[in-house]
Parts: structure tokens; C-alpha cells; sequence
């Protein structure tokens, strides 16, 4: 049936006859790829596959779940002890069924080891989507989330509070997409599946740079946006773990209690309860090729055009940002996760992510840039812009933050940004503070201009607003924005996809959401593309600008051609924005 995306439950069920049957429910959409791949049909002898499709924004966000709960249970030693507590819980919620026609339920069993979320990941199956999110922080100091998790004893009390590390998930209990542009009444059919009294039921995900701009086949997968709240989740805290099951259903979407905790079975049985530890070094795989696109002599001609329309005195165009997507192929596959894993060493100071949607390649990302983090009313965003390489040693590298903090067109570039960005939570907040106004923050290969912003909303709802009013900062698409969004949509010669667009998390009273940037789109057979992009104001040089792309992606090629033990099978790509 072209045209059309499977939306519902396709189920195959134990029987004694030789091969069961399913009942197919279609939803028509303009796009051809089923978020899920078709299931199989075996017979009583063979193992059952089930799909769990369920598209929240199909629902009524005015009508409420008819629950939200989260149920902690006894605190385990091991994973593979979390997964058979929660096998029997499964089991018993089959047989005590919900009276309710709708819900979402979490069931989450404590880990007495610390063990990595994305070591969790990299032992799954790669058949499903997954995803994974690392709140920015420093591995070396320590320090965590700043979401403190009151984590039970399995007796109904808050035994002892533990900060989030990173989370990782496979399967979705319930997804989020179309091809539309993300909407409020999007944002509602996502906010109707979360409460503030189970802040760990989370959606995440991605929104494109430019829902406006016509959609490439290889982020085809995405839609305009997609986000999933985990089906199976593992969330790695300070000081131990926790692994988790979410179960949602609606009838109203003709997703039932009796499909969901059979599609839930169906990962489960998928899901791998021994952890290898990762080997966060390069492979010394070579790249086979480098393909820049634009090339050299078309940037060049994108640099002019820009800088003579922002010379123009009619036009309004102070700055816009082109960027520059590059294939890279290596020997082998690049495993997505193994990669992040190795990305995590470079950022220690950034947010690691991982989106993959059903039969779709990995968008994975190493960013330091928040786009804003909300808890309850509170907000906060930050400017980040203009850039310099880190110094060999400490005198060089103090001549250079000088040179960063006395560069007039540096200077143009970052107060563009943060001026922009303070107008815009000014207009949904009580009060805004920016403190540092501008500083410089150093990582471990960059260092960039840097002020912080923060401020209360007046009201919950704003939420939406200042994620449609923020996104794009100016940071990664110009002033004003929309001659910026206009001129990259005529200049540019690729389709963005999520790169430099929001990415992360919304929860019931908290959400977090980084700036897709240092980011790269991990297709199976076909390398990775890596995105990489500069700002163009009065008095940039195109060679300059280019030499900058040049610093923000010679990394990759440095780190995949290390030489290292030939048994350690990562690929590492240094993406920086």
C-alpha cells in the first residue's frame, strides 16, 4: 500500500494452529517508509515478533491519560537480576490487568553497580530504535546531572538520592512524528503522556534545523521530528543504576493493554543482560574517502554571496551561518555507539547523543551548546560563539583566548547571538540574568566566546514558546532569522536534517534540550556524514571560514588513522560545530 506508514500493533500470537494471523491498521501519510520493519510470521515452534506502534501525536492532547505512575522495585545486584525482577513483574501485570482504557506505566528496579548507560546500549540489538542522552558534565572533576534522582527501596520509601548520568533506551512505548512542523499541539500530545511525579518518563529526541525544507532520503526516518519514550530504558546514576520498562496504551489510537505488554515481551526477549566494557580508542582504520559538499571553489562562491548581501544597504542580513556536509568512508562500518562511547573521552564538558528511529541510520553528536534546560519555571540558556584552536601549550593557548576576546568581528559574531537570545527569553520570562556577559570557554580542542542567561517563565506553557522562539539561535543560522533561514535554503546544496537543530528531552517538570551541532549521520554501508558550519558576518574571509570547517572536522581523520591494536574496532570522528 504505498503512501501509507503502518500506525498500529502488528502481532503474531502462540498457537496451536500452524501460523497465526495479525489485522493490519493503515494511517495514510505522505511519506513510504513504515517507522517499523513488517513483522515475520512463524509458527508455534518459532520465536514471536511483535511491533509496537503507537504515534502519540495522532491522539486528542485534551484528553488526559487515564494514568501516570512509576513503580520502584526491590534494588538488585546485577542487570541481568533487574531483568528476571522484571520478567515476573511482567508476568504478574498480565495477570492483573489495568481497568483503565489509557496509561503509561513504569516499572524500575535499582542496581547496586554503577555501570555505563552506553556500554548497556552497545550490548543490544541494533534492530530496534534506540536512543541515548548524557547531560553536560565533567568526567574528570565528577560532576553530575544536576537532576537529583530520589531512587526507592522497593518498599515504597526514598532510601537515597543519586545524579543522573546518561540514559539510554531501546523500543518505544509510544513514538512522536510527522512531517509537519513541530506544533503545539505536538508538544501537547507529548506533554500528555508525562507527569511531574514521574520525572524518568521522558520523551526524546529531535527536531529538524528547517521543518520548511524538503526532506532527504537519508533523514527520511526523522520526519520533521520524532521522539520515543523508551520501551526498555537503563539510566546510569552516580553510584549505581537502574534498569527500567515503560509500558504505554490508548485505545483511542487502537493500541490496547493486552498489545503494548506483548510488544514489550517481544524486546525483552531481545535485550542483553551481560555488559562488556567499551575500548574508548580509535581503530587505526584509514578513511577511504573525504567528500566535501560544497567543495572548496562553491564555498568560496556561498562566502561572497553572503558577504555581499550582508554589505548591501537595503538588505537586513547581518549574519548567517553555511554549513558544509562532509562523507566520510572508512574500511569497515561505523558503529554508532562504540563511536560515542569514544566521543565521550573528547567531550568531557558537552552532551553525547544517540537517535536512532526504526530502520534508520544513527544521528550521534557530541555538543557543548545548550539550547535551554527548564525545571519548573526556571530557565536557562547560554550564547555560545566565534572560535579559536587550543594553544600546544599554556602561553599559546592564553595568546589565542586573547586574540578571541579582541577580535572585532568576533565580537560582532558573538553579541549578535546573545543579544538575540536575551530578546527572546525576555519575552516569556519575569526577569533574565546574564552573567558571565562574556568569557571564554575553553574545551578540550576549542575555545569559544561565552556568556550565560537565565530566567523564570511566567507560566509552564512557555515552554513551547521559547523552544520555537530560540530555535534557530543565531549561533547556528544568522540574524534575523528568517532572511538567514531564507538564504541557506537558496544557498546551500545539502538538506540539514537535525544537525544544529533542537535535541534532547521533555519530561514532566523538567526538559533539557542541546543544540544539535558537532554531529554527524551514521549510515550502515554508506560511512557517516559529518556537518560542520561557520558564521559569515562583515569582514569574514572565505578561506578563513573555510580553514575554520578544516579545524571543526580534522579531528575525524586524525583520530580514525591513531594506531592502535587492530582488535579495538572503533571509529572516532571529532565533529566539532
Amino acid at each position: 500500500m504505498a503512501g501509507a506508514v503502518v500506525r498500529h500493533y502488528l502481532t503474531t500470537r502462540f498457537m496451536d494452529s500452524e501460523t497465526t494471523k495479525c489485522n493490519i491498521s493503515y494511517s495514510l501519510h505522505s511519506h513510504t517508509r513504515s517507522p517499523y520493519s513488517l513483522p515475520l510470521f512463524h509458527n508455534k515452534y518459532e520465536t514471536r515478533r511483535v511491533v509496537a506502534l503507537m504515534n502519540g501525536c495522532e491522539g486528542d492532547p485534551k484528553l488526559p491519560i487515564g494514568s501516570i505512575e512509576t513503580r520502584t522495585l526491590t534494588t538488585v545486584p546485577s542487570p541481568s537480576k533487574a531483568m528476571e525482577r522484571l520478567d515476573v513483574a511482567i508476568r504478574e501485570l498480565k495477570c492483573n490487568p489495568p481497568p483503565l482504557t489509557s496509561g503509561i506505566l513504569r516499572l524500575q528496579v535499582p542496581i547496586e553497580e554503577q555501570i555505563e548507560a552506553i556500554e548497556w546500549l552497545h550490548a543490544q540489538h541494533d534492530n530496534l530504535p534506540r536512543c541515548f542522552f548524557s547531560g553536560r558534565r565533567s568526567r574528570a572533576n565528577g560532576n553530575g546531572s544536576n537532576l537529583l534522582m530520589e531512587i526507592g527501596n522497593g518498599n515504597g520509601d526514598n532510601c537515597f538520592t543519586h545524579n543522573l548520568v546518561g540514559t539510554a533506551g531501546v523500543g518505544s512505548a509510544v513514538f512522536f512524528q510527522q512531517l509537519h512542523p513541530f506544533s503545539y499541539h505536538d508538544w501537547r500530545s507529548i506533554k500528555r503522556f508525562l507527569s511531574a511525579k514521574c520525572p524518568l518518563i521522558r520523551a526524546y529526541g529531535a527536531i529538524r534545523f528547517d521543518a520548511t525544507a524538503n526532506i532527504s532520503p537519508e533523514w527520511k526516518a526523522f520526519g520533521s521530528f520524532y521522539f520515543m519514550v523508551p520501551q526498555v530504558e537503563f539510566d546510569e546514576l552516580e553510584g549505581s543504576s537502574m534498569l527500567a520498562i515503560t509500558i504505554a496504551w490508548d485505545n483511542a489510537l487502537s493500541w490496547t493493554w493486552d498489545e503494548a505488554i506483548h510488544s514489550l515481551e517481544t524486546t525483552m526477549q531481545q535485550i542483553a543482560s551481560v555488559v562488556v566494557k567499551l575500548k574508548k580508542e580509535a581503530s587505526g582504520e584509514p578513511i577511504l574517502s573525504k567528500t566535501h559538499v560544497p567543495n572548496k571553489t562553491h564555498w568560496d562562491l556561498a562566502v561572497e554571496k553572503a558577504l555581499q548581501e550582508i554589505n548591501t544597504s537595503s538588505s537586513q542580513l547581518v549574519k548567517v551561518v553555511l554549513a558544509r556536509s562532509s562523507r566520510i568512508l572508512t574500511a569497515t562500518n561505523i558503529d554508532p555507539i562504540a563511536w560515542l562511547a569514544c566521543l565521550q573521552v573528547e567531550g568531557e564538558d558537552a552532551y553525547q547523543f544517540c537517535l536512532q528511529p526504526p530502520n534508520g541510520p544513527a544521528f550521534v553528536g557530541n555538543t557543548p551548546e545548550r539550547l535551554f534546560h527548564r525545571k519548573w519555571l526556571s530557565i536557562s540558556s547560554e550564547a555560545l560563539a566565534a572560535t579559536r584552536a587550543r594553544g600546544e601549550s599554556s602561553d599559546l593557548d592564553l595568546q589565542l583566548e586573547n586574540d578571541l576576546l579582541s577580535s572585532p568581528k568576533d565580537h560582532l559574531e558573538f553579541t549578535v547571538v546573545r543579544e538575540n537570545i536575551q530578546n527572546k527569553l525576555e519575552s516569556v520570562c519575569e526577569r533574565v540574568v546574564v552573567e558571565p556577559k562574556k568569557t571564554v570557554r575553553k574545551l578540550r580542542r576549542i575555545q569559544h566566546l561565552y556568556a550565560q542567561l537565565s530566567g523564570n517563565l511566567r507560566r509552564e506553557d512557555d515552554e513551547f514558546e521559547i523552544l520555537s522562539s530560540l530555535h534557530p539561535t543565531p549561533a547556528v543560522c544568522g540574524l534575523p532569522r528568517e532572511a538567514a533561514r531564507l538564504f541557506i535554503s537558496e544557498t546551500e546544496m545539502f538538506d540539514r536534517g537535525m544537525y544544529a537543530g533542537p535535541v534532547g528531552w521533555f519530561g514532566g517538570g523538567e526538559s533539557e534540550f542541546a543544540v544539535g551541532i558537532r554531529s554527524a549521520l551514521v549510515e550502515k554501508d554508506s560511512g557517516a556524514l559529518v556537518y560542520a558550519g561557520t558564521g559569515i558576518v562583515e569582514g569574514s574571509n572565505p578561506s578563513s571560514e573555510w580553514d575554520e570547517l578544516e579545524l571543526k572536522t580534522c579531528q575525524c581523520t586524525k583520530l580514525l588513522q591513531l594506531e592502535v591494536p587492530k582488535q579495538s574496532k572503533v571509529e572516532i570522528l571529532e565533529i566539532i560545530y
